[in-house]
């Protein structure tokens, strides 16, 4: 066989396993859109008798301490604070932890809030890099919100330090940025009421907010992003999250949590020591080493998605602040697998063990190393199919059906996958009302593949080679405009 066949022969065989990693990632979201489509289902028949008006009555339910790690987040502080101070929810404290930051937001909180420093001993039983220097509580004859000042640690380490001073059974992560529906509350927490034993975490949807209206620190006209950046993410979020994780959840399979919304029994937080201030990825690492301490200890134990709790965050406009939060979600993952890896093929730790973890090594882990070099291995193909066409090259080098099979199967199909859950939402919440922001989100889902996400893919390798080397850390700053009000 000459040289030329050969190199015939791998392209074929390299384009056939791109088109088969492309069936095999695409037709496991379908599997995940199904299983979600059930799930979502089975909740909306819930919700005509879930009496969430009563349990908004209820003077036992169990309470939840809201955690708010702030670093520089004075833009959208305000806003924040107020929506979780106006949650529905019989018994709560929101606990906002200024991590040294270096511009005014916890001046900002004081003044806006009426706040006085009180000689409150915040305990240690969850060791801190920063040393907490002072607690503040309002005077409007309220003590739900509590302001504690600290040296900075880092966000892991700032809810380490609301853990140790939560005076409530759950315990709420939020971001500083994020805003709150108002039932979110009453939504995420009942899974620990109809399951108490059972349950020991529940996280929300996440939403971008950009090009919705906000009125005292409440979403209320949800738009579409009209610039192309934040208006890919929605689809991205929507993708990854109301079909993602709900799927997951559905199977016990739930592997991440978001950061910017979720709750969790303050005992179990504790049994694991908090969150890991050294790694990047603390809120899924978290949950990962939630998954080990069930498995370890054979706890019939459960972590759970509800889709209907969101919350609303600000995604970057700014393709560098974009690059460098994914950079640091992938090597967050990276640091997962590298610190968890001994939990795959382990019946013990059940579901995550058996099918999530190895799952999320081969489709998420690596899929931006298989995405690099199917755009090269596309692009060269191109080439040599033009090469052809001139005469400069032989006609037989490369076979065009396996061009048209890689972009039928990577993004025809993905296309169709991202359709599929805006069909979700549209039959399930509605958010984005009107067939104006529905043809955007259409339009959203079929421009993501050309340009993003191959921005994407190599961001995330970044991160991943970053996660490898174990260079420094480096999160980088959210540079936010604030949420626009109405």
């Amino acid at each position: 066989m000459d040289v030329v066949a050969i190199f015939s022969e791998l392209m074929w065989w390299l384009g056939m396993f791109f088109v088969a990693y492309s069936v095999a990632i695409n037709t496991s979201f379908v599997g995940l859109t199904l299983l979600a489509l059930g799930d979502l289902r089975s909740y909306r028949r819930r919700l005509g008798f879930a009496a969430y008006d009563e349990t908004f009555g209820e003077p036992l339910a169990r309470g939840v301490s809201i955690l708010m790690p702030a670093y520089n987040e004075s833009a959208t502080i305000i806003d924040s604070v107020q929506a979780m101070l106006s949650l529905r929810y019989p018994d709560f404290e929101v606990v906002v932890v200024d991590d040294g930051s270096k511009d005014d937001t916890a001046a900002k909180v004081i003044e806006a809030f009426d706040m006085v420093e009180v000689p409150l001993v915040v305990s240690r039983r969850i060791a801190l890099e920063g040393e907490v220097r002072s607690a503040w509580l309002s005077r409007r004859g309220s003590s739900n919100l509590l302001l504690i000042r600290k040296d900075n640690g880092g966000k892991a380490d700032s809810l380490n330090a609301g853990i140790n001073a939560a005076r409530k059974e759950l315990v709420c992560m939020v971001d500083a940025d994020s805003l709150l529906d108002p039932d979110s509350l009453l939504h995420v927490c009942r899974p620990f009421a109809d399951d108490p034993d059972r349950v020991v975490a529940a996280g929300g949807v996440i939403r971008i907010a950009n090009g919705s209206s906000v009125r005292h620190g409440r979403v209320v006209d949800v738009r579409m992003p009209r610039t192309w950046l934040p208006r890919v993410q929605v689809v991205e979020y929507l993708r990854a999250f109301l079909v993602g994780r709900a799927g997951w959840s559905a199977i016990r399979g739930l592997l991440i949590i978001s950061g910017a919304f979720g709750v969790f029994r303050r005992d179990v937080l504790l049994a694991v020591d908090g969150l890991s201030t050294d790694t990047i990825g603390e809120d899924a690492e978290l949950v990962v080493r939630i998954h080990r301490w069930i498995g370890d200890n054979d706890a019939d134990a459960r972590v759970v998605c509800i889709s209907e709790p969101v919350a609303w965050t600000e995604a970057p406009e700014d393709r560098a602040v974009l690059r460098k939060q994914r950079r640091r979600w992938h090597r967050g993952l990276t640091e997962i697998f590298l610190r968890h890896k001994d939990m795959m093929f382990r019946p013990r730790y059940g579901v995550i063990g058996m099918v999530t973890l190895p799952w999320f090594l081969v489709f998420e882990l690596l899929a931006p190393v298989v995405e690099v070099f199917g755009f090269v291995y596309f692009v060269v193909v191109v080439v040599i199919l033009g090469l052809e066409e001139v005469g400069v090259v032989r006609t037989d080098l490369v076979d065009p059906t396996v061009l048209v099979l890689l972009l039928a199967t990577s993004v025809v199909y993905a296309v169709l996958v991202t359709f599929a859950s805006l069909i979700a939402e549209e039959t399930s919440y509605r958010r984005y009302r009107g067939v104006p922001d529905l043809l955007v989100a259409m339009w959203a889902a079929i421009e993501e593949n050309f340009g993003y996400r191959q921005l994407n893919a190599f961001w995330r390798l970044g991160g991943l080679v970053e996660g490898v080397r174990g260079t420094r850390h480096d999160w980088g700053e959210m540079q936010r405009k604030g949420f626009g009000e109405a």
